[in-house]
């Protein structure tokens, strides 16, 4: 099975694109720049949103829904919004269809033109703080903290399955707030939240920091974002935390009455993470074998292989093994086919990436033992079938944890200080990875940069320290380093 996966050292897009098919993640469908998730890649996704919509609602934040389809009109009450957007938007113009009179097929009524086009919604900034004008008028309304699961469209030429396609799946915090401070103290809040995810869950670490004024979400004036590092050596922004300031609320008409009844535009956040991120998933810990997931992420965490096919004595073992897992929260499968052979199973299995393969044979039994195979490191062991739910439990949290170590060191391998061009150039073609180099602070030079190497500014970390030096282009003293990198 492996040998249908092209190496990652022969084409890296490849080998990506063969292990979503593969491993039964998503399938091309009939409209072009849109996927199929299939129940394997869903299954992740729905993990994904589980947990986070744990960590939404444990933080004060409801889920709500608002429309699909947004009025042309509203995007054109922002005026940065709308430009960010109006390449990819998708356009409802007419709302009915007619048999073609020559009898070939259906055909667009020409009579059933919409009095004003409708956008397919590729955010809903507009269409929700349209909504909540009618929903805010004192600062008892607030704060409101909204969250919506939804799928939205941008209208994108290039495609890759979950990484960037026309459409894809999402959630989208929007949220309203008395004071400027509590506003930048959201956005700021939710960018941790998702950090936490990322390295927590998909044991992916990520590099916190704000984005350039010319990186910025389109509306927004501040962007903070969680930058992530694929084994290819490019960079993956895995989630964003925008602060509005009052420019949606202004744009909307919405306003409040404080405690001493003035009246002031109300201040504004909204967030998300998408699909990508089970991209991300693949890229960060998948090798030439196949899927890797981390345990906390996948859809079945163990399975069990009677060999050399099932037989009475062997499952009645096997399912005892797997009452107990159950019970200790673990998400566990038998294996009941009596055609595949054992060899075969165990390469499907690894190309799927379940974290731990328990072997079960008579001769395992008459030891009282099971052999256990974890796919991070391919590593086999004897297992004491008695205690079996601790000792399998205590594996999971260790491949969890290795997995997270091991992108860990990738990323500090891959990340390299520089302090002029040519070095620049030479790491980004020989090495890639991230980056670190002075930059004076203006958007002429990050554009001269990306126009003659591609490369971006991924964000202007956190724990940031003044260092001074001259950007490597405009050769101006510069307070900062960024970092840099090509990305999805």
């Amino acid at each position: 099975m492996a040998k249908e996966i092209t190496p990652r050292s022969e084409n890296y897009s490849q080998w990506y694109l063969d292990i979503v098919k593969k491993a039964g993640l998503a399938d091309n469908s009939a409209v072009r720049g849109c996927m199929v998730i299939k129940p394997t890649g869903f299954a992740v996704w729905e993990n994904m949103k589980a947990q986070l919509d744990r960590m939404f609602k444990d933080t004060g934040h409801v889920n709500a829904y608002f429309p699909l389809f947004i009025p042309k009109s509203f995007l054109s009450k922002e005026a940065d919004h709308v430009e960010g957007f109006a390449k990819e938007c998708a356009v409802v113009t007419h709302h009915r269809l007619m048999n073609n009179p020559d009898g070939s097929g259906v055909v667009v009524d020409p009579s059933a033109k919409l009095e004003e086009e409708l956008i397919v919604r590729p955010t809903s900034e507009t269409i929700i703080w349209n909504t909540y004008k009618d929903w805010i008028q004192s600062y008892r309304d607030l704060p409101l903290l909204i969250n919506q699961w939804a799928n939205v469209v941008r209208w994108e030429m290039r495609t890759r399955p979950f990484l960037r396609t026309a459409e894809f799946l999402w959630q989208e915090g929007h949220t309203a707030h008395a004071t400027q401070s509590e506003a930048v103290e959201e956005a700021q809040m939710i960018h941790e939240l998702y950090a936490r995810f990322a390295e927590d869950y998909m044991a992916m670490p990520v590099i916190k920091g704000a984005k350039t004024a010319n990186e910025r979400f389109a509306g927004a004036e501040e962007t903070y974002t969680i930058e992530a590092l694929m084994q290819d050596g490019r960079a993956l922004q895995a989630g964003t935390s925008h602060f509005l300031g009052q420019n949606f609320a202004k744009a909307f008409d919405v306003k409040f009455a404080d405690q001493n009844n003035k009246e002031d535009f109300v201040w504004a956040t909204s967030w998300g993470v998408s699909t990508r991120l089970v991209g991300g998933l693949i890229m960060t810990h998948s090798d030439d074998e196949g899927l890797v997931l981390p345990p906390k992420l996948a859809p079945t965490q163990v399975v069990i292989v009677p060999i050399p096919k099932p037989q009475p004595e062997i499952m009645e073992v096997a399912e005892k093994i797997e009452k107990e897992l159950k019970s200790k929260g673990i998400s566990v499968k038998i294996d009941t086919d009596k055609k595949k052979r054992p060899g075969f199973k165990f390469a499907e299995y690894e190309m799927k990436g379940i974290p731990v393969r328990i072997g079960l044979g008579k001769r395992d039994l008459a030891n009282g033992v099971v052999e256990v195979a974890r796919r991070d490191t391919k590593e086999k062991s004897s297992y004491q079938i008695t205690n079996i739910g601790d000792q399998i439990k205590n594996l999971l949290e260790d491949i969890q944890n290795n997995l997270f170590e091991r992108a860990l060191k990738f990323r500090a391998e891959r990340t390299t200080d520089v302090d002029n061009f040519e070095d620049f150039k030479t790491v980004l073609n020989e090495k890639g990875g991230f980056v670190s180099a002075p930059w004076d602070g203006t958007t002429e030079s990050e554009l001269k940069i990306k126009e003659l190497t591609k490369a971006t500014i991924r964000c202007i970390p956190n724990n940031r320290q003044p260092e001074e030096g001259k950007d490597l282009i405009s050769g101006r003293p510069s307070a900062q380093r960024v970092l840099f990198a090509k990305a999805y």
